[in-house]
């Protein structure tokens, strides 16, 4: 059996630093690390020119639309993956896409969630989720929150070695509680979410340790670990290593606390293909390298019984979801410009990430790219734009007829961070549902919703 030097080198080498000379080893098979991916993403939609227009004719745009068939399709697609282990259990990041018709659709799947705040909490409760399908992830929190938290039965995840004491008194220790690892040096992050040691987020080795000894002195019975060290990340050689890095420290919290975890939640952050080059992740390679992994470093510790959760969001709906707008302006300066009436406010990655987004002029894709646009929202901010210099087929741009245009791969972290600035209100979220039908999940803003919240005494609308 071939092992893979620069990845066997690094996991060992890491692997001796956490746990000195008694570290674990393996050895991992071919398929495991370098064919962690397969084929190139083309980008398709699942409407035609002419059903989409008759969408916007109902539903004027910009809106959202999530294909539930291939949300429900991926999910299965995971669930098979990952049947390697007992009891594989999946928490969907509310954060990436926080509307409970999509979390009870999951809920349906066998998904839980996991929450990171009070309203997150709420939004898993409407769905149906309680006790340990949801997960509480969160740091600098207030009690109230650790009490709905409680109230609940989700499972607490603690983001520092101080919060034990603080939980502790305002509401209470919970029977089953899990820490947070925060690895430093042992784990690279990537250039989304930075470096662990530049992280505000989770303990260190030794202060997980002590918690451990801490929780079990006082009375705590059941104990997981979790980890989250990177985002939007394709290479499953990353996910697999970062599994050998849990399981090893399981392995060292029984020896060191003789604590036996319950689960281990490997954490987000797998990717998705943004860009048509891309190669989406596989998920059958990922499982398979995570199970040797386990075989190879939690039996022998008698750790085979331990549990396996995720808390993926991105890769559950990010490729199904779509931001429809229209081109409603052109201009033509130092640069051809393409005004849509979405805008930053609608979805922010571009604008701040600097991320790509695939675009798709509806009833063009066949047509040559001719044309290199800046294609651009109507904030005053000049940052508002979903592409730069991007070629494109010619586009149409009427306020009443113009070519519909397609953001694709928006079904997370797309209208969950949208905003209100310049008074934008931000668009609604529409489901194609499994039969062809359109529901409304979320309707679009209205100026009564912007002036809700304030003192309303002497104004009018």
């Amino acid at each position: 059996m071939r092992e893979f030097p620069r990845l066997a080198a690094s996991l060992k080498a890491r692997g001796k630093r956490l746990f000195g000379k008694k570290s674990f080893w393996f050895t991992l098979p071919a398929t495991v690390v370098n064919r962690y991916n397969y084929c190139m993403c083309k980008k398709t939609f699942p409407l035609s020119k002419k059903e989409l227009e008759d969408v916007a004719k109902r539903f004027p745009t910009p809106f959202y639309l999530y294909d539930e068939k291939a949300i429900r399709k991926n999910a299965r697609d995971i669930k098979a993956a990952f049947s390697c282990f007992e009891d594989f259990y999946e928490h969907f990041a509310v954060k990436a896409l926080p509307n409970p018709h999509i979390l009870k659709i999951l809920k349906e799947e066998g998904f839980g969630a996991d929450c990171s705040s009070l309203t997150e909490l709420l939004l898993a409760e409407n769905a149906g989720l309680r006790g340990d399908e949801v997960m509480f992830t969160s740091n600098e929190t207030p009690s109230c929150e650790y009490k709905k938290a409680a109230s609940m039965g989700a499972v607490i995840n603690l983001d520092d070695i101080t919060h034990i004491d603080f939980l502790e008194k305002k509401c209470g220790l919970p029977e089953l509680l899990s820490f947070r690892y925060n690895p430093g040096d042992k784990k690279i992050g990537n250039a989304i979410i930075g470096s662990p040691l530049e992280a505000k987020y989770g303990l260190t080795f030794e202060q997980l340790i002590q918690a451990y000894k801490i929780a079990k002195d006082k009375g705590v019975k059941r104990f997981a670990l979790h980890t989250m060290v990177a985002s939007n990340e394709l290479n499953a050689g990353y996910h697999i290593e970062t599994g050998s890095l849990l399981f090893q420290t399981a392995a060292a919290i029984k020896e060191r606390c003789g604590v036996v975890l319950e689960f281990i939640n490997l954490g987000g952050g797998v990717g998705i293909p943004y860009k048509p080059e891309d190669k989406a992740l596989d998920y059958n390679f990922l499982s398979s390298g995570l199970k040797k992994l386990f075989d190879s470093i939690l039996v022998p510790a008698g750790l085979g019984s331990i549990k396996i959760r995720t808390e993926w969001g991105r890769t559950i709906t990010g490729p199904y979801g779509y931001l429809v707008s229209r081109a409603i302006h052109k201009k033509d300066i130092y640069r051809k410009y393409i005004g849509l009436d979405a805008s930053m406010a609608d979805l922010m990655r571009p604008a701040i990430y600097g991320a790509y987004h695939h675009i798709s002029v509806i009833g063009k894709e066949n047509e040559p790219a001719e044309e290199t646009y800046d294609v651009v929202g109507g904030l005053c901010e000049n940052n508002d734009k979903f592409a730069i210099m991007r070629n494109l087929p010619r586009i149409h741009a009427d306020e009443d007829d113009g070519d519909l245009i397609v953001i694709h791969d928006s079904g997370a972290h797309g209208r969950a961070m949208g905003f209100n600035y310049n008074g934008k209100l931000r668009a609604g979220e529409l489901l194609l549902c499994e039969d062809g039908g359109i529901k409304v999940i979320r309707r679009k803003e209205t100026a009564a919703d912007y002036f809700a919240t304030c003192d309303s005494t002497g104004f009018y609308l």
